[in-house]
């Protein structure tokens, strides 16, 4: 049970992010979408502030650098797609964002030559073919769901990044810089174009509580937490319940239809996530024997 831990924990963030995508795109009707993204960053960023702070100070440089920079792939990949959700479909958002779990594999591959086992590629192809049930051709807005593609290819990105990064460093500083660089690009951008004002609403505000505190401050946080215990095909695997959970939420609060492929694609998936598990806890004793400096010990 104590092994399962971290994987039940990312099951659950990623159902967090996959109300979200409802809750955004009502709320993007109402608000503004950069003032939206910097002021919720700005309220990941003040939650994480008293937690992550002494962590943050006692960093060494080239931690900060990675933080700051695993931000920028991270605000890159939210602008993408939150710019693209309100162009699309709720459905064909959590279709297309989860295409990241085939780019992820490949990039960590690529970057890091972090080797794949052959049964965790078999769940990667599960998975993407999980995917395309859930909502078969993607319909909706053809810029939208482009700017959508952009974003998956960025949090692949940032997947595999933090693969290389969470064993090094404390994950509530890593976190804590990615929120705060994701605050300061968008609020420089918001006022740029002039957008940043008072939110107003429940609506708003609601959208604006839950991606800030439990879809980003903690989402994130348990996320790095339990990237320093997996890897990146592993991590992207689990990631990809964000597009059922986002079908789901649609059917249910925004009254999109799913229709049995839809329910069938839930369940590939699942069993893409059961079949890679061995393979990827192999890799996971490997890697973090790599990463990690001499002499250290786990947390």
């Amino acid at each position: 049970m104590r092994a399962s831990a971290p994987l039940l924990l990312l099951v659950g963030v990623t159902a967090i992010w996959g109300v979200t995508f409802v809750q955004v795109q009502d709320a993007l009707a109402l608000y503004p979408l950069f003032a939206f993204l910097a002021v919720r960053f700005a309220i990941s960023t003040v939650v994480l502030a008293p937690f992550a702070w002494r962590s943050v100070r006692s960093m060494p440089r080239e931690g900060i650098v990675a933080g700051l920079g695993v931000g920028v792939l991270l605000a890159a990949a939210y602008g993408l797609q939150t710019a693209g959700l309100e162009l699309t479909t709720v459905a064909s958002t959590g279709f297309i964002t989860g295409l990241y779990v085939v780019f992820t594999p490949l990039i960590a591959l690529w970057l890091f030559g972090t080797r794949v086992p052959t049964a965790a590629w078999i769940g990667v192809v599960l998975a993407l073919i999980g995917l395309l049930l859930l909502n078969g051709v993607p319909g909706g807005s053809t810029l939208g769901n482009a700017l959508v593609l952009g974003n998956a290819v960025f949090q692949s990105f940032q997947i595999a990044s933090m693969e290389r990064f969470a064993p090094r460093y404390d994950p509530r500083a890593l976190t804590f810089l990615q929120m705060s660089t994701c605050f300061v690009g968008f609020l420089v951008i918001a006022l740029l174009l002039g957008e940043l004002e008072m939110p107003e609403g429940r609506t708003v505000w609601s959208a604006l509580i839950v991606t800030g505190v439990f879809a980003g401050a903690l989402g994130y946080l348990i996320a790095t937490w339990v990237q320093a215990r997996t890897t990146a095909a592993r991590a992207a695997l689990v990631f990809t319940l964000e597009a059922p959970f986002a079908a789901l939420f649609g059917v249910l609060l925004a009254e999109e239809v799913l229709g049995w492929l839809g329910w069938l694609g839930c369940g590939v998936m699942l069993a893409g996530i059961v079949l890679a598990e061995p393979a990827a806890a192999d890799v996971l004793r490997r890697l973090v024997g790599r990463s990690r400096p001499e002499g250290a010990t786990s947390g």
